[in-house]
């Protein structure tokens, strides 16, 4: 009979924390946003007993401390069968962590362990929602007793003395996870697995003609004029949807495409992809050397005026992303040169709707303005952020423009703006960055008035420049780029 399974505690934070509970008969289960991890150990195969809860805990996105939450009523789990056909919606996050009592093949203990169908957790797998560590992580603070039991027993000294993988390696670099490539992987007694059960899906990747994307195709890359709400790379649980691996399928090729630089989800536009790690890697040379120039079209809601626009930007690796136009020391430079701004027509209902565009609220939906930005620095979300912070958000961004809109409401809600109150403390200053943080909306999960309009470089003494196509705003009916 196999040993018992034990689970060790998330080392992401969690709103909740909740009992695991086998997979009932139920519809996909729908309206949670939040991430949960399930904390549970196994007393036998088939027969699960819960760990008792621990307190259950927020943490706030720049809190240093933790507030304790009333935890929710479970929310059954979905049917499970095969992660495809996509959904149209994500279900609830839910991580599991698990640690392998006796030698294992990967897919059959996650199988058995979460109740799962073999297909599904083998589709887990190839999807890239599975981690492995030789050395099961420290829990966080607010785990449970019985989960610190957990760990130190599963890390005692002399169980790992006996571990022949982890001879010559720290603790820390035993403890440092990687994909779990293959259902048929051996799992070592002791090994930790981190499951992502529910990853985070990207449907539009099945509605899209790949090969009208393409722009070009040389012998070292290909140029996709990437369409909005698929991701270039992936997510950290789904490296299977995303534009590099439906363009590699389109045009054929045998080895994947690799990912030399990201735009956001909801962006749309110009992205070079590797055939070779070579490439790649000159590639990111090229722009470490600011020898890489982009161009973006972006459609706001109030003109913006020519010029280079300054902000810095708080070093915190998370969204939303607050800027400054004060020089913060530690804070990132971010700078890009707007060099038009033309009046356009807010673009039509019957555009809005087949792209799913989010108005947000905004109160005047007569006039946009598109501008034609060089960005001379590129930092995450950068200029999604900066047009917010000077009350020009981008059509769309549900992230940004409802801060915007609560600035120019409550100028002072800005703990960085040019109206911010004096704070007696951090404490208190620490306050006002999170409501202002809560003033933020949700990242958007369609199409935003941003496109990679241009970009170019030149490498072997050649010049390389390539164009996206007319911008969704500017199209008079749906793109013909529909499977």
């Amino acid at each position: 009979m196999p040993k018992p399974v034990a689970s060790v505690a998330s080392l992401l934070p969690q709103l909740w924390h909740r009992p695991f509970r086998r997979a009932p008969i139920l519809p996909r289960a729908r309206g949670l946003s939040s991430s949960s991890a399930t904390l549970t150990a196994h007393s036998a195969p088939r027969r699960r007993s819960v760990l008792p809860r621990s307190t259950s805990t927020h943490l706030a996105a720049v809190s240093t401390s933790a507030a304790a939450v009333k935890a929710p009523a479970a929310t059954p789990y979905p049917v499970y069968d095969r992660l495809l056909p996509c959904p149209l919606q994500d279900d609830p996050p839910r991580i599991e962590h698990l640690v392998a009592r006796e030698d294992e093949v990967a897919a059959d203990f996650i199988s058995r362990s979460l109740g799962l169908p073999p297909l599904y957790a083998a589709d887990l797998i190839k999807f890239g929602a599975v981690y492995y560590a030789l050395v099961a992580p420290q829990p966080p603070p607010y785990a449970s007793p019985e989960h610190f039991k957990i760990f130190r027993e599963v890390t005692e000294p002399s169980i790992l003395r006996r571990r022949a993988s982890i001879k010559g390696k720290t603790v820390r670099e035993a403890q440092k996870t990687f994909r779990v490539t293959d259902p048929d992987q051996r799992l070592e007694a002791g090994t930790y697995l981190r499951v992502h059960v529910h990853p985070k899906r990207f449907p539009r990747c099945y509605e899209i003609d790949w090969k009208s994307r393409v722009i070009a195709v040389a012998d070292e890359y290909v140029v996709l004029d990437k369409p909005a709400a698929t991701s270039v790379g992936g997510a950290t649980d789904n490296i299977e949807e995303s534009c590099a691996v439906f363009t590699s399928r389109a045009l054929g090729l045998e080895t994947p495409l690799l990912t030399t630089h990201q735009i956001d989800n909801c962006s749309e536009g110009c992205v070079v992809l590797s055939k070779t790690k070579e490439f790649c890697s000159v590639f990111h040379g090229l722009i470490r050397e600011k020898q890489v120039k982009k161009l973006y079209l972006a459609l706001t809601t109030a003109p913006v005026s020519t010029g280079t626009i300054t902000h810095y930007m708080r070093p915190v690796n998370r969204a939303p992303r607050l800027v400054s136009e004060d020089c913060i020391e530690r804070w990132h430079l971010c700078q890009m040169e707007v060099l038009n701004c033309r009046k356009v027509p807010w673009p039509s209902s019957s555009i809005r709707k087949a792209y799913n565009v989010n108005g947000c609220g905004w109160p005047q939906q007569e006039a946009a303005y598109e501008c034609k930005i060089n960005l001379l620095t590129g930092k995450t979300h950068q200029i999604r952020a900066q047009l917010a912070a000077i009350d020009a958000p981008i059509i769309g961004d549900s992230a940004y423009m409802t801060a915007a809109m609560a600035a120019m409401a409550n100028p002072s809600i800005n703990p960085f703006g040019r109206e911010r109150l004096s704070y007696n403390s951090e404490e208190e200053k620490e306050a006002a960055i999170e409501a202002w943080i809560a003033s933020h909306g949700k990242e958007p999960k369609s199409v935003i008035g941003l496109q990679a309009s241009e970009i170019s470089w030149d490498h072997k003494g050649e010049h390389h420049s390539y164009k996206a196509r007319v911008p969704w705003w500017r199209q008079d009916s749906v793109e013909s780029d529909l499977v």
